[in-house]
């Protein structure tokens, strides 16, 4: 068995990750580390193994366990990472801040990061997977992130570094987004609240809010630069071909396809990852099969099977 090392946070062997996850479902990782802060975090990836697999999981809006569980060390980072600082237009926060709660900070110091509001993770995440919301993404205001390496140093990222695209960016593996800067326009307060307020009900009229689900399910397939701003020609949506397909409100066990929004895979209460990623792929046969449209995951899916 391998050593581990021995940092100030917390670190918990075997430790079940389904309550972690905004879909309840998965097995255990066999560690759990929750970080103290910046310096432990580093000494801890320095001092482990080089052979152990990492994963940064941060709220578990945007991911399946699978029913086997992870073998490797789960790093979720909490108090010690959700820092929120504003300098002018900047504002600076920690990987485990929220990003709604980003965004309201900023708005209340005049700076517009309203694009976050509605984006339901971390901004660790955000930056990872270049989050983004009614035609913004985090590449529209990303300044810098703060990362430790796998080897447990300290780094400073720039745009350029992480070549941010649809949903994606170049972030090597095993390194672990401490914080981010972004820079907004400024704004007054009550017109960005306002905004948020606007964008809040859109988003509660035509999504399953209050389902257990991780987001969009799956990548839309179509009418995406490479800088993930959306096409003005192709708008090809991933809702529609799976309705053409006919799977809204398609079932397996306790999954769903939402019936409200149909790229929304939710737990409707007891389903297991082995039913949601098994639908979600049901969906991915048949949509292929009636447009010749392969869609992608937007929702990760790690861990091993049941």
């Amino acid at each position: 068995m391998t050593e581990m090392p021995h940092p100030r946070g917390k670190l918990t062997s075997g430790r079940p990750l389904s309550d972690l996850t905004w879909l309840r479902v998965g097995g255990p990782a066999d560690w759990l580390f929750q970080p103290a802060d910046h310096e432990d975090l580093a000494a801890f990836l320095r001092d482990l193994d080089p052979s152990v697999a990492v994963f940064t999981m941060g709220v578990g809006s945007n991911l399946i366990v699978r029913d086997g569980g992870l073998r490797a060390v789960v790093i979720r980072m909490g108090r010690g990472f959700n820092s929120i600082t504003i300098e002018g237009g900047r504002v600076t926060a920690g990987a485990a801040a929220l990003d709604a709660h980003v965004a309201r900070k900023a708005a209340q110091a005049g700076v517009d990061l309203t694009f976050l509001r509605t984006i339901p993770g971390a901004i660790g995440g955000a930056v990872r997977m270049n989050a983004g919301c009614y035609g913004t993404y985090v590449a529209d205001a990303f300044v810098e992130a703060q990362a430790v390496t796998r080897g447990g140093e300290t780094v400073t990222l720039r745009a350029d570094d992480l070549n941010f695209r649809y949903r994606q960016t170049d972030l090597p593996e095993g390194w672990v987004i401490t914080q981010a800067t972004f820079e907004g326009r400024t704004g007054d307060p009550e017109d960005l609240d306002r905004r948020m307020a606007d964008q809040l009900a859109r988003r509660d009229a035509t999504q399953p809010t209050k389902e257990r689900s991780a987001g969009s399910t799956f990548r839309n397939p179509a009418g995406f630069s490479s800088t993930g701003r959306d096409d003005d020609v192709h708008d090809l949506k991933a809702w529609k071909v799976i309705d053409d397909a006919g799977m809204r409100g398609a079932s397996r066990g306790g999954a769903q396809m939402s019936e409200k929004h149909s790229n929304f895979l939710i737990n409707k209460g007891g389903a297991t990852a082995t039913d949601l990623e098994g639908l979600g792929e049901e969906v991915r046969k048949k949509v292929f099969q009636t447009s010749g449209i392969e869609l992608e995951w937007e929702i990760m899916r790690i861990g091993d099977p049941g």
